[in-house]
């Protein structure tokens, strides 16, 4: 089949590679010329494992095609799929103007009857509008083309999107028209093979079972932080206690580590669009509030950590920090709401020093951050700890979770670790004497109602 995929970012990206990888036809439009450049070039301007392979293979098979030129990419397919960005407006809700922008322009070009696939995260009600847009525009073209709206969110977790997307779950698809079943069931063909993973619902249920998907697991993440900080008040330790519940079925071992806070660029977006979502009908959502609140206090717990530690935040002027870990989570370059953003900037703040190490984020925060006297980007996690004082640890890369310990202190000015992440054996570490402060592990250093 022929496909359009409009946006290059990456949902687009990993659609449209997964797509061609599987044998159909792709052409991906980006208004954004340096990218597609990029792209035509075999410069992948994200980090996906997997991803830089099937897009370089396909692109020299031709199955996968990248242009800046929107009319030749509607006319290409009788499929089109909008997947653009939709970041938090300033009141929380998903700005709408990039989806509807593409549905503007597939009305403009369109020169046959059309399938248009809303990939993008998008509230409830979005596919209605832009149902609208696109009649209104072919009435003003006086045109007769048919066309249907349908919801198929995307279920991809960064750093294993590839496999999410060839072994999917599920894959939601939202629309009662027979003639689109029969063409998204086609489509999907080639990912609902071992059994039938394709669910069919109206449009408006699928749009919604994006967004109680992120905020489920969100929510999971902020309950587990909540307890491992009432752990440290009672002397429990959060590690046991995750194993406990972990162990019911009812509950599982996904999504209830603690640390110090989500981040990315669908957890917080999409709990806040959500949020905004129900004030808009009158409802508030109580619950999905303390998941917010929880999670904003939870990103400043590493800092408490280290400012009670040191008797105050006038004694971190100075100090050198060793930073393992930038990005949000493991496997991917993405800094967008990380955790380890707030601990920086907090430090920085309090004219503290920091030398910091990620294997896939450095350029990334060279980006955002740009040359600063008081961030030294290393080349690798030793080199982080000379002449620091101390060592803190953002993201759980895997590389991380089995230190040289006896480097570790040598190097350090003073042998302390505050783990965000909770990686390493307390009791290990305190046999080594190396100071040792990790997330709801039994050591109550913390006045919680200050944060």
């Amino acid at each position: 089949m022929k496909v359009t995929i409009f946006g290059s970012g990456y949902v687009g990206l990993v659609t449209g590679a997964c797509l061609a990888e599987s044998g159909h036809q792709v052409i991906c439009v980006d208004i954004d010329e340096n990218k597609i450049n990029q792209l035509k070039e075999g410069m992948i301007p994200i980090y996906e494992p997997g991803l830089e392979t099937i897009v370089k293979e396909n692109s020299k098979l031709g199955r996968l095609v990248f242009t800046t030129n929107i009319k030749k990419a509607v006319e290409f397919s009788n499929i089109q799929f909008i997947a653009v960005g939709t970041p938090p407006d300033e009141d929380g809700s998903a700005d709408l103007q990039y989806v509807l922008s593409v549905a503007n322009s597939i009305a403009e070009y369109m020169k046959n009857d059309q399938i248009v696939i809303d990939k993008s995260t998008v509230p409830v009600g979005t596919a209605d509008k832009v149902a609208k847009l696109i009649s209104e525009k072919l009435k003003q073209r006086n045109s007769q083309h048919q066309f249907h709206v349908v919801s198929n969110p995307e279920f991809l977790k960064e750093g294993s999107a590839i496999g999410d997307f060839m072994k999917p779950d599920r894959i939601i698809i939202g629309t009662d028209n027979d003639h689109v079943k029969k063409a998204m069931r086609e489509l999907y063909t080639p990912f609902n093979r071992n059994h039938d993973r394709i669910i069919f619902m109206d449009i408006h249920s699928a749009e919604l079972t994006k967004y109680a998907a992120n905020s489920l697991l969100a929510t999971k993440i902020s309950f587990m932080n909540e307890i491992a900080n009432l752990s440290e008040l009672l002397g429990a330790d959060i590690e046991n206690v995750r194993i406990g519940i972990g162990s019911d079925p009812r509950i599982g071992y996904d999504f209830i580590y603690p640390g110090c806070g989500y981040g990315g660029s669908c957890f917080p977006k999409d709990v806040q669009a959500l949020i905004k979502t129900a004030s808009q009908n009158d409802y508030t959502t109580e619950l999905l509030n303390a998941v917010e609140s929880v999670n904003y206090r939870q990103k400043g717990v590493l800092f408490e950590k280290i400012k009670n530690h040191f008797n105050g935040e006038e004694n971190l002027k100075g100090k050198i920090i060793a930073l393992w870990g930038l990005a949000f989570k493991p496997n991917t370059d993405d800094m967008r709401e990380a955790p380890s953003r707030n601990l920086m900037e907090s430090l920085w703040n309090s004219q503290a020093t920091i030398q910091a190490f990620d294997p896939e984020a450095m350029e990334e925060t060279q980006r955002i951050y740009g040359e600063r006297n008081d961030l030294t980007l290393m080349g690798t996690k030793e080199s982080c700890l000379k002449n620091a004082d101390f060592l803190v640890v953002c993201t759980e890369w895997k590389q991380f979770r089995a230190p040289d310990f006896n480097s570790i202190k040598s190097l350090l000015s003073e042998p302390i670790i505050f783990d965000g992440r909770n990686l390493f054996d307390p009791i290990l570490l305190k046999e080594k004497d190396i100071t040792y402060y990790a997330i709801g592990r039994g050591t109550n250093n913390l006045n919680y109602q200050s944060l």
